[in-house]
């Protein structure tokens, strides 16, 4: 399968690594804004560097396009791409604006539209939505979402909870489903922006949550990403996304825990949640099947980013469809 790689970034230096790696595709381009980055790139993972993205379609003519662009700026680019009709990956955000969103979920159709919400594929996670699943924890009561780290300056007074953590809200759905509302505190005191927020949300389900994100402190505390779902029969902790998972019954003070052993550490690699976000990518598209994660996450994650600002802005909980 030929695929191309839209964006010359630190992040888009792993989708050009898995595919110019696996044996069932050829990275035919890298396409990017920099002239001499572009061309690294490309030259590190054997492809062809493009400027110009006509150019690239034209020649290259890519049977998976994946695009992983600044946060702020996926629109323009992804709506013609959308228009090419060649199937597409692209990374979080969709992007900040509603109405922009469902412009491309609309012009996107029933064509391969697929956004890289990569945490559904640490092994802790999988873990934790098999125990879910299954029912190990009975009726679920409240889940939490933290996730902290140093700044990604952006244009944007809500660039946090946009692109960052549109991840806790795709975990908790995915973790517990759908959530009916939001109540949200934000506070702009270090540097001007809505850096660190604190939310309160009700699920359909009747149980509650809360999230507590931050560009305010640091990737490097341990447990600077946490997911706590408890249970009336039991409670799962997952510990910085792919480091572990601890899983207990009510009543039982002894405690189980998965972390990643001699052969499989992998599993414990972040960028390795991307590896297998694209095999499970590429068996869909390969059988003419929908994303195992369509744009429309996306969509629905910004979605609750935007009833989060209402909530803070107007003081009140705001019900979400």
């Amino acid at each position: 399968m030929r695929v191309a790689v839209v964006g010359a970034g630190g992040w888009g230096e792993h989708h050009a690594r898995i595919f110019s790696r696996r044996e069932d595709t050829d990275l035919v381009a890298v396409c990017g804004r920099t002239p001499a980055r572009t061309q690294a790139r490309a030259a590190m993972y054997g492809a062809t560097p493009y400027t110009d993205l006509d150019e690239m379609l034209r020649t290259e003519r890519p049977e998976l396009i994946t695009v992983c662009l600044p946060n702020e700026d996926h629109y323009d680019v992804t709506l013609k791409l959308v228009r090419t009709g060649v199937p597409l990956l692209v990374e979080k955000p969709l992007v900040f604006d509603l109405a922009e969103a469902d412009t491309l979920i609309s012009e996107a159709g029933d064509r391969f539209f697929a956004i890289n919400f990569n945490h559904r594929y640490a092994e802790p996670v999988r873990r934790a939505k098999a125990l879910t699943d299954a029912g190990e924890l009975g009726d679920l009561i409240f889940a939490t979402w933290r996730f902290g780290g140093e700044a990604n300056y952006g244009r944007s007074p809500h660039a946090n909870l946009i692109e960052t953590q549109c991840h806790g809200f795709d975990m908790l759905e995915h973790l517990v489903g759908p959530i009916s509302a939001v109540s949200a505190h934000l506070t702009d005191k270090t540097y001007g922006a809505f850096s660190t927020l604190a939310l309160a949300v009700d699920f359909e389900n009747r149980a509650v949550g809360t999230m507590l994100g931050t560009y305010d402190s640091s990737y490097a505390y341990p447990d600077t990403q946490r997911i706590e779902i408890n249970g009336t029969k039991g409670r799962l902790v997952i510990h910085d996304t792919v480091r572990a998972l601890t899983f207990s019954k009510a009543g039982d003070p002894v405690e189980q825990r998965w972390h990643s052993t001699y052969f499989d550490d992998e599993a414990r690699n972040f960028g390795g949640t991307f590896d297998r976000h694209v095999d499970a990518l590429l068996t869909a598209l390969r059988a003419g099947d929908q994303p195992p994660v369509h744009a429309r996450a996306g969509r629905r994650a910004l979605a609750l980013a935007h009833a989060a600002i209402q909530s803070h802005e107007t003081g009140r909980r705001v019900r979400v469809t």
